[in-house]
């Protein structure tokens, strides 16, 4: 894919690898609508070095309880034991003690849609993008698309230690339509396609099917089929070719990006979807397709129904479809305008030179010979594409965080604390979004009774904050430390990450 690839409509994935491409075809233009404890309380008082105790702090559990300030909390063999007043649990003798007093404890974040294999393998992910990922507080992914071998390894090297990172779920490669939109893809078909590719997959123990937008309605309900039958859950785009509705009636577990939301929310959803399907033969030049495109959305928003929507959103509960609507990657990446551009930020030395480049052409790109009537629509599709999240998940339909790291413009890690900001900006209140990043992520993998929220017998991955997140979201980005399975990392640990990861992007 060109990093300067107009992409107002986000039917793609969108991640950038070294080895990922947007095959030949029409435009994608109209896609998008389409450290460790012995001692619980009362125990016996034996020493031990790798005792954690952290003192005085302010607990905001995520499961929207008030915040419990004065709290003690102790931690052992990688879990929480136990958590209480400061007054009344007993810190075991010779614990290492954190005093937090002034500081705010959160369950550690997680970021459901990242593509680790972003930054070129074999060493991109480990020396670039995981090092983000902690110093940001995030100690659980959802990889949407990469090699199955690659990301295995990584989770490995994660899982015993060797090396330090988040707990990786994964989709593995992408199941497309003829010729796919990235790489890696298995191309699906006929139904015989779709279930040996299931199948085969299943079989490399990934977590989750991906399906991606240009797979045709046989292929996709045989996949949806296959699934169930192999009862493993399918997520990711809903494809240009069928409804919002079809796909929650299959039983896709989750939809990334608002695929297909706004355009289902129109008045004339099938007219506009064969407008879609079925672009002018005639040669175009790029102002005309420009323009094109520019009314196709401009039709999409002006035909908005207030009924349709609540139909939609009424069956995508009833049917639990949950959404990831990635609003960084609209604001930042397929409705840029002078406005959102980052051309500044800071953040940006922690981006290998080679993709920091593409990223700056791609902008320049996306921005060239645009009017002010073209960046004022942009505007209108994130103000709708929020107003449809705010409006989804007051009709209960529960949303999660996440990023679509490292897509052009979207540094790893730093990118979900813009996520949980844009969900608040949406319209969900901090707690809410706060819990978009925790509770509801361990919600959807089902482990709610392992990680997602601070109670006994939880993960220890947590974020200390400098301050309280529920008066001011962005304030999740003030980390004093984060505990990752158990091991205390401090301000000082962190920025060595972060140091490290810079190191890396200054190499030529």
């Amino acid at each position: 894919m060109s990093a300067g690839a107009e992409l107002p409509l986000l039917s793609t994935p969108l991640g950038y690898n070294s080895h990922v491409h947007k095959s030949r075809g029409r435009s994608l233009v109209f896609s998008l609508f389409s450290v460790p404890i012995l001692f619980s309380a009362g125990a016996c008082s034996k020493p031990h070095p790798a005792t954690i105790a952290i003192t005085h702090a302010t607990v905001i559990d995520a499961t929207g309880a008030p915040p419990q300030p004065n709290s003690t909390i102790l931690i052992d063999h990688e879990k929480i034991s136990a958590i209480g007043p400061d007054s009344s649990l007993e810190i075991p003798s010779g614990a290492r003690i954190i005093d937090a007093t002034g500081k705010y404890l959160i369950p550690g974040l997680a970021d459901m849609h990242i593509h680790l294999m972003g930054a070129g393998e074999p060493t991109g992910s480990r020396e670039f993008i995981v090092p983000l990922l902690i110093a940001n507080g995030i100690t659980t992914v959802r990889d949407m698309g990469g090699d199955v071998a690659q990301l295995k390894k990584l989770k490995k090297e994660i899982d015993s230690g060797d090396q330090p990172g988040p707990q990786i779920f994964f989709t593995g490669p992408y199941l497309d339509g003829n010729p796919p939109y990235f790489q890696p893809s298995i191309v699906v078909v006929t139904p015989a396609e779709a279930d040996a590719a299931v199948r085969k997959l299943k079989s490399e123990s990934v977590d989750f099917i991906k399906v991606q937008s240009r797979l045709k309605p046989d292929a996709y309900f045989a996949i949806a089929e296959a699934a169930h039958k192999e009862n493993i859950r399918f997520v990711g785009h809903v494809p240009d070719s069928i409804s919002v509705a079809q796909a929650s009636d299959a039983g896709q577990a989750s939809i990334e990006h608002l695929t297909g939301i706004l355009l289902a929310c129109s008045s004339r959803e099938a007219e506009l979807r064969q407008q879609q399907l079925n672009p002018p033969p005639r040669k175009e030049s790029p102002r005309q397709t420009s323009l094109r495109q520019r009314a196709w959305q401009q039709a999409v928003l002006d035909t908005y129904s207030h009924e349709k929507a609540q139909q939609l959103y009424a069956k995508l509960l009833a049917n639990r479809t949950w959404q990831v609507p990635t609003l960084p990657l609209l604001i930042e990446l397929a409705y840029l305008t002078p406005a959102t551009d980052r051309a500044s930020d800071p953040n940006l030395k922690y981006i290998p030179q080679n993709l920091r480049q593409i990223w700056k052409q791609g902008r320049a790109e996306s921005l060239a010979n645009k009017t002010s009537g073209d960046f004022l629509l942009r505007a209108k599709l994130v103000e709708a594409s929020l107003k449809a999240v705010g409006d989804m998940h007051a009709a209960g339909i529960p949303i999660m965080a996440g990023t679509d790291s490292s897509a052009p413009n979207l540094v790893p890690g730093f990118a979900l604390h813009d996520s949980i900001a844009d969900l608040v900006r949406a319209g969900l209140t901090p707690m809410e979004a706060l819990q978009a990043a925790t509770s509801k992520p361990a919600e959807f993998l089902g482990r709610s009774n392992e990680q997602g929220t601070i109670a006994p017998g939880q993960r220890a991955d947590l974020v200390l904050l400098d301050a309280n997140p529920l008066q001011d979201t962005h304030n999740t980005q003030k980390i004093h430390a984060v505990i990752l399975k158990g091991k205390y990392l401090d301000r000082a640990a962190l920025d060595a990450l972060l140091n490290k990861a810079a190191q890396f992007a200054a190499k030529p």
